[in-house]
């Protein structure tokens, strides 16, 4: 593949109203990445000869691509290496159309030992591992009712005696009284229980029955956050301005503290 051929592939991927960029192969083989954005360029660079194949260029391609859709929706300067919660949902909204396009090949779906591999984790050890967590969360239950009966303190049975912290404990409590699936694991099973609306709550489990990633469900549904809205952005620059100018304050604060000790000292 070519950069136009490449380009025309991502443009297919595209969010509405995407600022133009453009993809450059460097010819070159790097040790450090497979790729890089640059922001104020606007340009996608792919070290071509990492590639084994189309694939491989595709999904570095795309994976710089959502660097760039990231910079373009944000309304405050956004870093081409940061790796947030937030471009990862839009990287795997955008893989997951470009398997859908039939773009990129998802290895991960056809190779015969990851899907043994991939079922065995998920139906031995993930699920499992719901079970046993949703099972122990009803035994903490009966703890703390036990407690209250007694008048004793749940938080000092959990956290001293048990070693378990008290805001697992809570969850653990909740995914067993909120009847979470087990099938999507403890880790998500926290996160489903941690939102209050019903409404929100049950989309969520829904979403990460369906294999969806946790940064998409986190991002997209808990926060309610469509991956290609966009803010006002003069109301996020003057926000991060705001964040910044507390942050310099607190830090010169800290620092007239430290001179004040090593004069002291």
């Amino acid at each position: 593949m070519n950069n136009e051929q490449i380009k025309d592939k991502l443009l297919q991927l595209a969010p509405e109203n995407i600022l133009d960029f453009t993809v450059v192969l460097s010819g070159k083989k790097s040790k450090k990445v497979d790729g890089l954005y640059k922001p104020e360029q606007r340009e996608i660079i792919i070290h071509n000869k990492n590639m084994r194949n189309d694939d491989d260029t595709m999904y570095t391609a795309i994976h710089e691509f959502a660097h760039h859709v990231q910079c373009c929706n944000s309304g405050v300067p956004v870093s081409g290496k940061y790796h947030t919660r937030s471009f990862w949902a839009i990287l795997h909204s955008l893989l997951k159309k470009a398997e859908e396009k039939k773009i990129y090949n998802n290895i991960f779906k056809k190779d015969k030992e990851f899907l043994k591999l991939t079922k065995t984790i998920r139906e031995n050890y993930i699920s499992k591992n719901g079970e046993l967590m949703k099972e122990l969360g009803g035994l903490l239950a009966r703890a703390k009712k036990l407690c209250f009966e007694q008048h004793l303190s749940f938080d000092d049975y959990t956290d001293r005696e048990l070693g378990i912290h008290r805001t697992i404990a809570a969850a653990l409590i909740n995914v067993h009284n909120l009847d979470v699936s087990p099938e999507i694991g403890f880790e998500n099973m926290k996160t489903v229980v941690s939102i209050k609306a019903p409404e929100k709550r049950a989309m969520a489990e829904k979403s990460f029955i369906e294999k969806e990633s946790p940064d998409i469900v986190k991002e997209v549904v808990v926060e309610e956050k469509g991956i290609n809205d966009k803010e006002d952005p003069a109301k996020r620059l003057l926000a991060e301005k705001s964040r910044i100018m507390k942050t310099i304050d607190t830090l010169e604060k800290k620092l007239a503290y430290i001179n004040t000790k090593l004069s002291e000292l």
